[in-house]
């Protein structure tokens, strides 16, 4: 599990490809963002959760947002970028 926080924005969009880039370098069964700490997510910062969702599903690979935030969900829904993502609030089980 990843954890991030802060901003995902122009400035930090880059970092978290690079990380997830290497974890899919082996890929395991999933991998799971926990976007508990995030405080604010620009156009890049969504457009870079879609490209590294995008990614992951090439190399069989589920990546998997959690603790999502209401104003992320509630900017997903606008932008209908929510089912381009694998939500899920709750714990995840593994």
């Amino acid at each position: 599990m990843l954890r991030l926080a802060g901003e995902i924005d122009m400035l930090t969009a880059a970092q978290l490809s690079t990380v997830v880039n290497e974890v899919l370098a082996d890929p395991p069964p999933r991998i799971v963002l926990d976007l508990a700490g995030v405080t604010f997510c620009d156009s890049q910062g969504l457009g870079t959760l879609v490209v590294l969702s995008r990614k992951a599903s090439h190399a069989q690979c589920l990546l998997v947002l959690t603790n999502v935030g209401d104003f992320l969900l509630r900017v997903l829904d606008i932008t209908g970028l929510r089912s381009a993502l694998m939500i899920r609030n709750e714990s995840p089980t593994t």
